[in-house]
């Protein structure tokens, strides 16, 4: 008992996948991150391409690992690095003194995740970057939003796509994961209301789809 409790209060995932799901994040993942380092060394020299790599490595793992949750959706991984790269050359471009650039980049572009509804934690290292990836990157100015940014961007989610559409279980975007098996008043908006409604009383960002909400509370009803 307080070994459970223990792994609880540590955040232990006490639920494992199997091994086929960890070789496809494994194989999609590695995949993902060698064609955005090319993008990367294309672009930019060594220096300047390695952060650049790390925050799309971390975005790998969301897309490939978990490829159904809220923060890994087209949407979030997108946009999340677009509005937080803006947002970070933006503060490195006119904020003269570098702690409090990076902090307000930071800060800034949490703010403007939440805002838009594009959380990718991943994006907080964009914006870190844009202000504190040296020279080469401050010489791109905001053409390091396009590129590698939004291209680096484009490509994971693509890969994503082609990769975990080719296993039923695994379609991305989360949306296109249906349950066939489910009863079609499982997707009323009334349902859809009284989850959104459920979820909004949390007052916190929840890292599970709403669809995926309903198809837990319909799998116990079937229990």
């Amino acid at each position: 008992m307080l070994l459970k409790h223990t792994l609880r209060w540590l955040g232990v995932e006490l639920v494992e996948v199997s091994p086929l799901e960890k070789g496809i994040a494994l194989i999609g993942g590695g995949l993902a991150v060698f064609l955005v380092t090319l993008f990367s060394l294309w672009i930019l020299p060594t220096e300047g391409a390695v952060p650049v790599i790390a925050s799309t490595g971390a975005s790998a793992v969301l897309l490939f690992a978990v490829p159904h949750g809220p923060l890994s959706q087209p949407w979030p991984v997108v946009a999340g690095h677009v509005v937080s790269a803006l947002i970070g050359v933006a503060c490195g471009r006119y904020i003269g003194y570098a702690p409090l650039a990076v902090a307000c980049a930071v800060g800034l572009s949490i703010g403007a995740m939440l805002q838009l509804k594009c959380v990718h934690p991943p994006g907080g290292a964009t914006a870190f970057t844009a202000v504190m990836g040296g020279n080469a990157i401050h010489q791109l100015g905001f053409r390091f939003v396009l590129a590698p940014v939004l291209l680096n961007a484009v490509v994971m989610v693509l890969l994503a796509i082609v990769l975990n559409g080719a296993f039923r279980w695994r379609r991305y975007p989360a949306t296109l994961n249906r349950l066939k098996e489910l009863p079609v008043s499982v997707t009323s908006e009334q349902e859809h209301a009284q989850v959104l409604e459920a979820i909004r009383s949390l007052d916190s960002f929840i890292d599970i789809t709403e669809d995926d909400l309903i198809r837990l509370a319909t799998l116990l009803k079937k229990q």
